[in-house]
Protein backbone atom coordinates (compact mmCIF):
# COMPACT_ATOMS: atom_id res chain seq x y z
CA UNK A 1 0.00 0.00 0.00
CA UNK A 2 1.20 3.68 -1.20
CA UNK A 3 2.08 5.57 1.83
CA UNK A 4 -0.65 8.31 0.45
CA UNK A 5 -3.62 7.33 -2.20
CA UNK A 6 -6.24 9.17 -3.39
CA UNK A 7 -9.44 8.69 -5.13
CA UNK A 8 -12.35 11.29 -6.63
CA UNK A 9 -15.78 10.77 -5.17
CA UNK A 10 -17.61 12.78 -8.32
CA UNK A 11 -16.06 15.92 -7.98
CA UNK A 12 -14.17 15.75 -4.35
CA UNK A 13 -10.56 14.43 -4.12
CA UNK A 14 -10.35 12.41 -1.22
CA UNK A 15 -6.52 11.77 -0.32
CA UNK A 16 -6.13 9.17 2.20
CA UNK A 17 -2.57 8.52 4.44
CA UNK A 18 -1.85 5.28 4.49
CA UNK A 19 1.17 5.26 7.03
CA UNK A 20 -0.28 3.82 10.05
CA UNK A 21 0.67 7.23 13.01
CA UNK A 22 1.22 8.63 9.67
CA UNK A 23 4.13 10.76 10.47
CA UNK A 24 6.33 12.84 8.93
CA UNK A 25 9.24 12.22 7.43
CA UNK A 26 11.14 12.50 3.73
CA UNK A 27 9.28 9.64 2.22
CA UNK A 28 5.63 11.19 3.54
CA UNK A 29 6.58 14.77 2.30
CA UNK A 30 7.56 13.48 -0.70
CA UNK A 31 4.00 11.82 -1.36
CA UNK A 32 1.78 14.41 0.31
CA UNK A 33 3.97 16.94 -2.51
CA UNK A 34 2.91 14.23 -5.25
CA UNK A 35 -0.56 14.07 -4.25
CA UNK A 36 -1.09 17.50 -4.37
CA UNK A 37 -0.13 17.93 -7.30
CA UNK A 38 -1.48 15.59 -9.00
CA UNK A 39 -5.09 16.33 -7.65
CA UNK A 40 -4.41 19.84 -8.89
CA UNK A 41 -3.83 18.92 -12.24
CA UNK A 42 -7.36 17.12 -12.23
CA UNK A 43 -9.68 20.33 -13.41
CA UNK A 44 -12.72 19.19 -12.47
CA UNK A 45 -11.94 18.59 -9.04
CA UNK A 46 -13.63 21.07 -6.63
CA UNK A 47 -12.34 20.17 -2.96
CA UNK A 48 -10.05 18.30 -1.52
CA UNK A 49 -10.71 16.12 1.63
CA UNK A 50 -7.72 14.60 3.27
CA UNK A 51 -7.99 11.44 5.67
CA UNK A 52 -6.65 9.05 7.31
CA UNK A 53 -7.03 4.70 6.84
CA UNK A 54 -5.76 4.19 10.40
CA UNK A 55 -8.63 3.48 13.02
CA UNK A 56 -6.66 5.33 15.77
CA UNK A 57 -4.38 8.00 14.07
CA UNK A 58 -5.24 11.13 11.95
CA UNK A 59 -1.74 11.83 12.02
CA UNK A 60 1.19 11.63 14.94
CA UNK A 61 3.56 14.28 13.29
CA UNK A 62 7.41 14.43 13.13
CA UNK A 63 9.11 10.65 12.98
CA UNK A 64 11.21 10.69 15.92
CA UNK A 65 12.74 7.64 15.37
CA UNK A 66 13.80 8.98 11.69
CA UNK A 67 15.09 12.53 13.22
CA UNK A 68 16.60 10.93 16.16
CA UNK A 69 18.13 8.65 13.80
CA UNK A 70 19.41 11.71 11.75
CA UNK A 71 20.87 13.61 14.72
CA UNK A 72 22.89 10.69 15.95
CA UNK A 73 24.22 9.87 12.88
CA UNK A 74 25.14 13.89 12.46
CA UNK A 75 23.35 13.96 8.98
CA UNK A 76 22.64 18.28 10.04
CA UNK A 77 21.66 18.47 5.88
CA UNK A 78 18.70 16.10 5.55
CA UNK A 79 17.30 17.03 8.56
CA UNK A 80 17.76 20.80 7.39
CA UNK A 81 16.11 19.72 4.75
CA UNK A 82 13.05 17.75 5.63
CA UNK A 83 12.32 20.82 8.36
CA UNK A 84 11.97 23.44 4.86
CA UNK A 85 10.10 20.40 3.77
CA UNK A 86 7.22 20.70 6.20
CA UNK A 87 7.13 24.62 5.15
CA UNK A 88 6.62 23.30 1.90
CA UNK A 89 4.10 21.20 2.86
CA UNK A 90 2.25 23.56 5.07
CA UNK A 91 2.18 26.27 2.25
CA UNK A 92 0.82 23.81 -0.09
CA UNK A 93 -2.15 23.32 1.59
CA UNK A 94 -2.30 26.95 2.71
CA UNK A 95 -1.77 27.68 -0.67
CA UNK A 96 -3.65 24.86 -2.87
CA UNK A 97 -6.42 26.59 -5.10
CA UNK A 98 -9.13 24.42 -3.92
CA UNK A 99 -10.24 23.71 0.21
CA UNK A 100 -9.24 21.70 1.78
CA UNK A 101 -10.68 19.86 4.48
CA UNK A 102 -8.90 17.80 6.86
CA UNK A 103 -11.29 14.90 8.16
CA UNK A 104 -10.13 13.70 11.36
CA UNK A 105 -10.60 10.35 12.82
CA UNK A 106 -7.71 9.59 14.92
CA UNK A 107 -5.17 10.96 17.26
CA UNK A 108 -3.64 14.44 15.93
CA UNK A 109 -0.45 15.46 17.55
CA UNK A 110 2.27 17.94 16.53
CA UNK A 111 3.37 18.28 13.60
CA UNK A 112 -0.10 16.27 12.77
CA UNK A 113 -2.18 19.18 14.37
CA UNK A 114 -0.12 21.65 12.32
CA UNK A 115 -1.20 20.19 9.22
CA UNK A 116 -4.78 20.25 9.94
CA UNK A 117 -4.42 23.86 10.96
CA UNK A 118 -3.29 24.58 7.25
CA UNK A 119 -5.94 22.92 6.24
CA UNK A 120 -9.08 25.37 5.38
CA UNK A 121 -11.43 23.59 7.32
CA UNK A 122 -12.04 20.38 10.04
CA UNK A 123 -14.08 17.96 10.93
CA UNK A 124 -12.93 14.85 13.55
CA UNK A 125 -14.95 12.48 14.52
CA UNK A 126 -15.51 12.01 18.63
CA UNK A 127 -15.04 9.48 21.37
CA UNK A 128 -11.65 8.43 19.52
CA UNK A 129 -8.31 10.54 19.49
CA UNK A 130 -7.72 13.99 20.26
CA UNK A 131 -5.76 16.99 19.19
CA UNK A 132 -2.49 18.35 20.86
CA UNK A 133 0.76 20.23 20.57
CA UNK A 134 2.92 18.28 23.00
CA UNK A 135 6.08 20.44 22.46
CA UNK A 136 5.69 22.04 25.71
CA UNK A 137 6.19 19.11 27.34
CA UNK A 138 9.05 17.59 25.45
CA UNK A 139 10.82 21.10 24.90
CA UNK A 140 10.37 21.32 21.22
CA UNK A 141 9.27 25.10 20.36
CA UNK A 142 7.63 25.88 17.60
CA UNK A 143 9.63 27.97 14.33
CA UNK A 144 7.67 31.22 13.77
CA UNK A 145 5.82 30.82 11.15
CA UNK A 146 4.43 27.53 12.85
CA UNK A 147 2.68 29.74 15.69
CA UNK A 148 1.29 31.63 12.89
CA UNK A 149 -0.42 28.57 10.99
CA UNK A 150 -1.67 27.58 14.18
CA UNK A 151 -3.01 31.17 14.45
CA UNK A 152 -5.02 31.03 11.44
CA UNK A 153 -7.30 28.36 12.81
CA UNK A 154 -7.34 29.07 16.56
CA UNK A 155 -8.60 31.23 18.11
CA UNK A 156 -5.96 32.86 20.03
CA UNK A 157 -7.45 32.90 23.66
CA UNK A 158 -7.64 28.59 23.15
CA UNK A 159 -4.27 28.36 21.40
CA UNK A 160 -2.58 29.94 24.31
CA UNK A 161 -4.07 27.64 26.30
CA UNK A 162 -3.50 24.50 23.95
CA UNK A 163 -0.07 25.61 23.28
CA UNK A 164 1.27 26.41 26.81
CA UNK A 165 -0.54 23.57 28.40
CA UNK A 166 0.00 20.95 25.97
CA UNK A 167 -3.64 19.61 26.97
CA UNK A 168 -5.46 16.95 24.63
CA UNK A 169 -8.31 18.08 23.45
CA UNK A 170 -11.56 16.18 22.18
CA UNK A 171 -13.42 16.69 19.30
CA UNK A 172 -16.42 18.06 20.74
CA UNK A 173 -14.30 20.65 22.99
CA UNK A 174 -12.57 21.64 19.47
CA UNK A 175 -16.10 22.27 18.19
CA UNK A 176 -17.28 24.38 20.92
CA UNK A 177 -13.88 26.83 20.55
CA UNK A 178 -14.85 26.81 15.94
CA UNK A 179 -11.42 24.94 15.31
CA UNK A 180 -13.40 22.11 14.16
CA UNK A 181 -16.89 22.57 12.13
CA UNK A 182 -18.20 19.70 13.38
CA UNK A 183 -17.68 16.80 16.18
CA UNK A 184 -18.73 13.75 14.49
CA UNK A 185 -20.06 10.56 15.75
CA UNK A 186 -18.66 8.14 13.84
CA UNK A 187 -16.21 7.23 10.66
CA UNK A 188 -19.17 7.04 8.60
CA UNK A 189 -20.54 10.77 9.88
CA UNK A 190 -17.04 11.81 9.44
CA UNK A 191 -16.74 11.26 5.78
CA UNK A 192 -20.44 12.11 5.00
CA UNK A 193 -20.53 15.46 6.52
CA UNK A 194 -16.55 15.86 5.15
CA UNK A 195 -18.22 15.02 1.78
CA UNK A 196 -21.46 17.19 1.84
CA UNK A 197 -19.79 20.10 3.32
CA UNK A 198 -16.89 19.70 0.09
CA UNK A 199 -19.56 19.50 -2.38
CA UNK A 200 -20.38 23.09 -1.44
CA UNK A 201 -17.73 24.49 -3.35
CA UNK A 202 -17.52 24.97 -6.82
CA UNK A 203 -15.56 28.06 -6.94
CA UNK A 204 -13.23 29.84 -9.26
CA UNK A 205 -9.47 28.57 -8.57
CA UNK A 206 -7.78 31.84 -9.31
CA UNK A 207 -10.30 34.01 -6.90
CA UNK A 208 -10.01 30.78 -4.12
CA UNK A 209 -6.11 30.64 -4.58
CA UNK A 210 -5.90 34.50 -4.48
CA UNK A 211 -8.04 34.77 -1.41
CA UNK A 212 -5.91 32.38 0.11
CA UNK A 213 -2.43 33.85 -0.40
CA UNK A 214 -3.43 37.17 0.56
CA UNK A 215 -4.80 35.76 4.06
CA UNK A 216 -1.83 33.79 4.73
CA UNK A 217 0.54 36.71 2.94
CA UNK A 218 1.69 36.97 6.84
CA UNK A 219 2.61 33.13 7.37
CA UNK A 220 4.82 33.41 4.21
CA UNK A 221 6.62 36.36 5.50
CA UNK A 222 7.44 34.62 8.83
CA UNK A 223 8.54 31.55 6.99
CA UNK A 224 11.02 33.33 4.90
CA UNK A 225 12.28 35.82 6.81
CA UNK A 226 12.44 34.36 10.67
CA UNK A 227 12.35 30.51 10.38
CA UNK A 228 15.93 30.15 8.37
CA UNK A 229 17.55 31.29 11.64
CA UNK A 230 16.43 28.44 13.94
CA UNK A 231 16.28 26.31 10.78
CA UNK A 232 20.07 26.77 9.81
CA UNK A 233 21.36 26.71 13.18
CA UNK A 234 19.67 23.76 14.07
CA UNK A 235 18.92 25.60 17.33
CA UNK A 236 14.94 26.05 18.00
CA UNK A 237 15.83 27.76 21.18
CA UNK A 238 18.46 30.45 19.52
Amino acid sequence: MAIIEWEKDETVAIMTLNNGENRHNPEFIKAILNAFDEIEQVEATTALIIASSSEKYWSLGIDLEWITGAFNNQDFESIKEFMYGLNKMFTRALLFPLPVIAAINGHTFGDGSMLACACDFRFMKTGRGYFCFPEVDISIPFVPSMLETIRKSIPHYYMEELILTGKKAGAQELEEHRVVLKACENDEELMRESLVYARTFNKKRSIFAEHKKRMHRFIFEVMESEDPKYIDSLNLMA
